[in-house]
């Protein structure tokens, strides 16, 4: 029966359900009458929705705390090992898989270095199958015991009703590629297990709001600086995440080439294969034969000697140029979105770190507009380089906290879906 705003007593069950489970979550454990304020609830309510949620065996005991004059109040919390999610960065430099229980603590992992396959996509698809298949046998977890799998992906995420998840990532070569239905394609996991899809900026940022730099924030924006850049939007309205392709602003007419094929994108000036780039196009020497990431840990090394040695003066001025370029994007996203805070994330993010900080907050300030500039804060993100994997992991969370607890619910049968005939479409005639 649905009431007047339309909601039926499932959905009001529902909702109560998720109260209590996201703020025991976030702030637990706390006992039953600590949870009738903080979630609006009555007592009533709070004792039905805990019982439900015992019965369920997603909530335990956890200890008891003394109340005035009466008996003692037991402690509740969730049950870490009530639920199971992976989480998957589709990275510059390589594929990592991580298996976490309910409370996000990890249980196992694997990486899958990229090497120069790069982005073939059936190379990416084989290694998130097989990255899934180990963790959840080194943990010893049953694959119906997942919530769902999430995954960071570069590139702009569309979910269509008959091909699943898409993925369009132009700088990557990837143009309009069926990911989810790539990966339901000889899946290691049962067709209940839903895939969770979205652009790793994104997920980066969900988990930066929701552990990390950005907890109590209202307006952010969550940067990974990585090969390229990205950005993630958080606002009221948009309160678990939008990814903008930031990266793409151009900052100079007619400027270097971007691999997306555009001129003057600032992820041409200020991405770390810009970076590397640059220094050995103006008489640098990048090692060669090595990935990005150790290249540039070469880089940091030749501008900032250690022991008090001669910088070199050319990686040097690309890093200061790059810090000033950096800085007048994150201009435009003060003057354009006004956020409260700026994080920066991501692995080039985190190598260059505090050191590369303050000249970045320099230019970002001397770009911005006074008034939203002296209203923002400039750090760098607390997750390290496991952010993408822990918010690509928060993707199926999210989902089960917002059904109450419940699980997906299971596909039913029928005709042959969606995904199949998508993977039908891609085949060569």
């Amino acid at each position: 029966m649905a009431g007047r705003n339309g909601r039926t007593v499932r959905d009001l069950r529902r909702a109560n359900r998720t109260a209590v489970l996201q703020r025991l979550y976030f702030d637990g454990p706390l006992s039953r009458f600590e949870l009738g304020p903080v979630t609006g609830l009555s007592s009533g309510s709070v004792s039905n929705v805990v019982a439900d949620l015992v019965a369920d065996g997603l909530l335990e005991g956890a200890g008891s705390v003394d109340s005035d004059g009466g008996r003692p109040r037991t402690l509740l919390r969730v049950a870490p090992g009530s639920g199971h999610m992976i989480g998957v960065d589709v990275g510059e430099t390589r594929v990592r898989i991580e298996l976490f229980d309910l409370t996000l603590t990890e249980l196992a992992r694997t990486e899958r270095p990229l090497t120069h396959q790069g982005y073939d996509v059936e190379v990416i698809v084989g290694h998130i199958r097989d990255g899934v298949t180990e963790v959840l046998a080194s943990a010893e977890i049953a694959p119906e015991q997942l919530l769902g799998v999430g995954i960071g992906v570069p590139g702009i995420v569309e979910r269509t009703p008959d091909r699943g998840t898409v993925v369009h990532g132009q700088t990557i070569g990837w143009d309009a590629v069926p990911l989810e239905a790539l990966l339901r394609d000889g899946s290691p996991l049962p067709d209940t297990v839903p895939y969770f899809i979205d652009n790793g900026a994104k997920t980066l940022g969900q988990a930066e709001m929701w552990f990390g730099a950005g907890r109590g924030a209202r307006n952010a924006v969550v940067v990974l600086f990585g090969s390229g850049v990205g950005a993630c939007l958080v606002t009221p309205e948009a309160e678990h995440g939008r990814a903008v392709e930031w990266g793409h602003l151009t900052v100079r007419v007619r400027g270097r080439r971007c691999r997306c094929g555009a001129l003057g994108c600032l992820e041409a000036y200020a991405g770390a294969a810009s970076l590397l780039e640059r220094w050995g196009e103006q008489g640098g020497r990048p090692p060669e034969d090595t990935d990005e990431e150790t290249a540039l840990t070469a880089m940091l090394a030749a501008a900032y000697p250690a022991g008090g040695g001669a910088a070199d003066p050319v990686a040097l001025a690309v890093l200061e140029e790059t810090a000033e370029y950096l800085g007048a994007g994150l201009s435009d996203l003060i003057n354009l979105f006004q956020p409260e805070r700026i994080l920066i994330g991501g692995w080039a993010g985190l190598q260059l770190g505090a050191r590369f900080l303050p000249a970045v907050r320099r230019h970002a300030v001397s770009y911005a507009l006074r008034h939203p500039a002296e209203r923002v804060t400039i750090d760098l993100g607390r997750l390290g380089p496991d952010a993408v994997t822990v918010g690509a992991a928060i993707l199926p969370l999210a989902d089960f906290f917002a059904r109450g607890g419940r699980r997906a619910e299971p596909v039913p049968e029928g005709p042959a879906p969606a995904w199949r005939a998508a993977l039908r479409e891609r085949a060569p005639h």
